[in-house]
């Protein structure tokens, strides 16, 4: 990417082979992350929160398989399945620190354990920190998402009673297969007033749809804010405090460490094993397609999880 601007900017290019430094290994990828930011940051956004500046290679981690190690690294780390967060993913050689490096177990695919790099942590994230209870109503947006998928899931999984709100039929019919109970197209106007009122709401998509979704949580309810394809939620402090609702946003909270973070995809991945938090990759591009991917999350047409198989 050597400049700012539309999905035409991403174009695949040959590259001198990355080295490992002190501390560092090369991973060889099989599969590298593709969220909804990505799009974002292409586009020049963010640069407060996230001040890159062209020319660069985009992504923000995957999977595959350990080629080489760097100065005070263990050897045997060659050759092992790993899954990372490091910049530049969409490459066919990535160097990550060894410190971000999570070993894959052995029944989890690099397809499974990159669409879990991410989004997998931020829905264990939110999800550890809503404290979901059975018998709940819980409403999530943009259900048929990366991460909002696998809320639905771990939302049912707890035993609550789930609302998925998201776009058009077949985002909808993919909800309900996840084990939504209830699900409302909120392409359509006034769709928050033909929710009853629940009791936890995560919101995946930011800007004046997440007022919306804010609108469905019942007094004295939680509101968990964390989309930002419409820009950030606006919730009045006033009125939440009047219905007593707390919002908690966790993007206001800054990037979790290493540590939470590696803690967090550590169990996504234990889960995915026992086949109890399985995403659902619906696109899958190779890597010289990489601009048709962000078309798609762009245009809102990806169903579940979009990934560049390499």
């Amino acid at each position: 990417m050597r400049e700012f601007g539309g999905p035409e900017v991403l174009v695949a290019a040959e590259v001198p082979a990355p080295v490992a430094g002190r501390g560092q290994v090369v991973i060889g990828m099989r599969a590298a992350d593709v969220i909804f930011l990505d799009t974002l940051l292409r586009g020049g956004w963010g640069q407060e929160f996230f001040p890159v500046q062209p020319p660069y290679v985009p992504g923000g981690g995957g999977a595959g398989h350990v080629l080489s190690v760097g100065e005070g690294v263990d050897p045997g780390w060659v050759g092992r399945h790993v899954v990372a967060r490091a910049s530049g993913g969409y490459a066919e050689q990535v160097v990550a620190d060894v410190d971000s490096l999570v070993e894959v177990p052995a029944g989890v695919g690099s397809d499974v354990a990159a669409a879990l790099v991410h989004d997998g942590v931020t829905a264990l994230s939110l999800f550890k920190q809503a404290k979901v209870g059975a018998g709940e109503r819980v409403l999530v947006a943009a259900a048929a998402g990366g991460a909002g998928s696998l809320l639905v899931r771990l939302a049912r999984g707890a035993g609550a009673r789930v609302v998925a709100a998201a776009r058009g039929e077949r985002k909808l019919a993919l909800a309900r297969e996840l084990g939504a109970e209830e699900v409302v197209d909120y392409s359509e106007a006034g769709w928050q007033r033909r929710v009853e009122a629940v009791d936890l709401a995560f919101d995946g998509a930011g800007g004046p749809l997440g007022a919306a979704v804010f609108d469905t949580v019942a007094e004295g309810g939680r509101f968990v804010t964390y989309g930002t394809s419409d820009g950030f939620t606006e919730v009045d402090p006033q009125v939440a405090e009047q219905r007593r609702i707390h919002v908690h946003n966790p993007l206001a909270d800054g990037p979790p460490d290493h540590a939470t973070v590696r803690e967090l995809l550590t169990e996504a991945l234990a889960l995915a094993e026992r086949g109890q938090l399985r995403p659902f990759i619906g696109a899958t591009y190779p890597l010289e397609r990489a601009k048709d991917a962000h078309v798609s999350l762009a245009r809102r047409d990806t169903v579940g999880k979009s990934l560049l198989i390499i």
